[in-house]
């Protein structure tokens, strides 16, 4: 690898040890039906984000939970603190699309259908309102 590459791939991994986040990767629904749910909690507090989650009625709201839980899961792990005595917030989402499997459904006249079932990618990151005040 060329001394560029090398220095900046050191460079994300030193900005990554700062930023706390958690990673789904093949979560079984499309892309757009993710979005709407992580467009609902982008931005809002965790509990608060926690609540809506768990008392949406979309199939797409359980695992994104449970990535948030896994994301305040890694901001105490690398803060050793607790999530109760800080504010913290979703300070950003990313719902990209993931793998996806085509089939053939048969068809009248001897045709076949394609059928795309797609899968997504959710990154959560979550931060303190102290630390946005700051910069």
């Amino acid at each position: 690898m060329g001394a560029r590459k090398h220095n900046t791939a050191e460079a994300i991994k030193e900005a990554k040890k700062t930023q706390y986040f958690a990673k789904l990767n093949n979560v079984p629904s499309s892309p757009r039906k993710m979005r709407l749910v992580a467009d609902m909690v982008r931005g809002m507090e965790v509990n608060r984000a926690l609540g809506a989650l768990h008392f949406s009625t979309k199939e797409a709201s359980r695992a994104l939970e449970k990535v948030l839980k896994s994301a305040i899961s890694n901001w105490e792990q690398k803060t050793g603190k607790k999530a109760d005595q800080e504010t913290l917030y979703v300070s950003n989402i990313f719902v990209d699309g993931g793998m996806m499997l085509k089939r053939l459904l048969t068809a009248p006249q001897g045709r076949g259908y394609r059928v795309r079932k797609r899968s997504n990618h959710i990154t959560v990151f979550v931060d303190t309102k102290n630390t946005e005040t700051q910069k």
